[in-house]
């Protein structure tokens, strides 16, 4: 067999030229996958279009409990509102959530109710009930336990819960908060106004009829907020006061209203009728029409127990009375009333 001869240095020259030259095309070209092609201002090309954002236990809460339109429904809880006392029959939690189950229309809203919890214990029971649960840490602060109605902590606690609220807006979440002491009857989104028009929608405590800001006695236990520009500035503005007084976030914000930021930042506020959302400090006397019992004007987690069994009880007896009786439903609608609250009014006493 025959060796083939030396190429002459001439001819190993071209092929070393053809060589490189090829080499050149496949590593340099634009269209090679392997390396990022430079326009001309030097920032480099992303041919794949794929963002890799990094979401953090929040955004992740968020998600799993969000409807289709980004609206949540909040309540915050700790220690005190899931572990049952010696003296309570069962715990602020199990009656928040047996309001779902009894009410018209609100079963199917647990699947958008985010839980969250400021201490390890209430995010355990939270676990434990396999609903959607958020921790939310404050370094060298307990709120386990249960924070009387206007003590340091239980100022501290709003404003955390404010601030927790401002972020959740800021992510383009709009929500219902509910404290867990609302017991949901019906569904709120039929009485709520949904069209996009109103910022803010929020219970009070008395219902005047009077649509001007500073001549409502807001209550934040319960209100409806679209996340937008407005209302995140009105967030900043509020929890920016939060120094500035010892006061509760809920006087702030009435001082607010008071000075006109509704005007200032073009806000469109609704303030929910007691008729509808209604509370201890005014029941609604149409029970064929109520929607949520806030029990506000209650000083102790004790007696909101006791007193929120008990609208439990009588909404429980109302509805079997009108499915057994129907042809009867008028009078007894027209016939019902409230047991007293007479755990909350003795909660004031010394």
């Amino acid at each position: 067999m025959e060796h083939p001869k030396d190429l002459s240095p001439g001819t190993s020259a071209i092929v070393f030229l053809l060589l490189a030259g090829l080499l050149f095309l496949c590593v340099w070209s634009p269209s090679n996958p392997l390396l990022p092609f430079h326009e001309p201002n030097g920032s480099p090309k992303n041919y794949t279009g794929v963002e890799f954002l990094v979401k953090d236990e929040l955004d992740l809460a968020l998600e799993e409990a969000s409807m289709p339109n980004k609206t949540v429904i909040i309540a915050v809880v700790n220690r005190a509102y899931v572990e049952q006392s010696v003296n309570a029959e069962t715990t602020m939690l199990d009656l928040f959530l047996e309001s779902f189950w009894v009410g018209e229309d609100t079963r199917a809203l647990l699947e958008h109710l985010l839980l969250v919890t400021v201490d390890q214990t209430a995010y355990d029971r939270c676990m434990f009930k396999r609903l959607h649960c958020y921790r939310l840490v404050t370094e060298g602060v307990d709120f386990g336990e249960e924070k009387v109605y206007m003590s340091r902590d239980f100022v501290k606690m709003m404003w955390r819960r404010t601030l927790f609220l401002l972020d959740v807006l800021r992510r383009g979440y709009s929500f219902i908060f509910t404290d867990a002491d609302v017991m949901w009857l019906r569904n709120p989104f039929a009485k709520l106004s949904l069209n996009g028009t109103e910022d803010i929608q929020i219970s009070v405590d008395q219902f005047y009829g009077d649509p001007r800001p500073e001549h409502n006695l807001v209550n934040t236990g319960f209100y409806h907020i679209r996340s937008n520009n407005r209302t995140i500035s009105l967030f900043e503005k509020w929890y920016s006061l939060n120094n500035s007084t010892w006061k509760k976030e809920q006087d702030v914000l009435i001082d607010l209203l008071r000075q006109g930021i509704v005007t200032q930042l073009h806000l469109r506020v609704r303030f929910l009728e007691t008729r509808h959302f209604s509370g201890f400090c005014e029941d609604s006397r149409d029970v064929s029409s109520v929607t949520t019992v806030h029990a506000n004007c209650c000083r102790h987690i004790n007696a909101k127990v006791r007193d929120l069994t008990a609208v439990l009880r009588d909404w429980k007896r109302f509805k079997a009375a009108v499915t057994k009786y129907p042809n009867a439903a008028g009078n007894i609608t027209m016939s019902f009333g409230w047991s007293p609250h007479s755990g909350c009014w003795n909660s004031w006493k010394p």
